[in-house]
């Protein structure tokens, strides 16, 4: 359980402190690339990805109770990741983007990995 907790826990703090910058970038943002005509998606779905930070986090204090909402974790993780990816297939994502979706990935991996391992204790 000790795998789970620290995965969980590392995966949260992580997520928060990669999102949260955004919540006060999206003028920035706008400008760098192009402007940012509905903000609500925008807001939304950074307010979407930071809920699951603390889910995360929680699943990290209690991996054995919270076990039946890590394949959740793991679809938050891959929906993402396999956009990303289809997007840079149509040259549509730059590569920083691409590097940030790959991480995203490998937590998706790590909490199949939990979720496993859960199911023995």
């Amino acid at each position: 359980m000790t795998f789970a907790k620290w995965v969980f826990t590392l995966a949260g703090i992580y997520g928060l402190i990669v999102l949260t910058p955004f919540l006060f970038l999206e003028k920035a943002i706008g400008q760098a690339s192009a402007p940012i005509t509905h903000p609500e998606y925008f807001y939304g779905f950074l307010g979407a990805a930071l809920t699951f930070q603390v889910l995360f986090l929680l699943v990290g204090r209690d991996p054995v109770g919270l076990r039946r909402v890590m394949p959740v974790a793991v679809l938050e993780k891959l929906v993402w990741g396999v956009v990303v990816y289809a997007l840079a297939a149509q040259g549509r994502v730059p590569a920083p983007v691409v590097g940030f979706a790959t991480l995203d990935l490998v937590w998706g991996a790590l909490f199949v990995a939990c979720w496993l391992r859960t199911r023995r204790a």
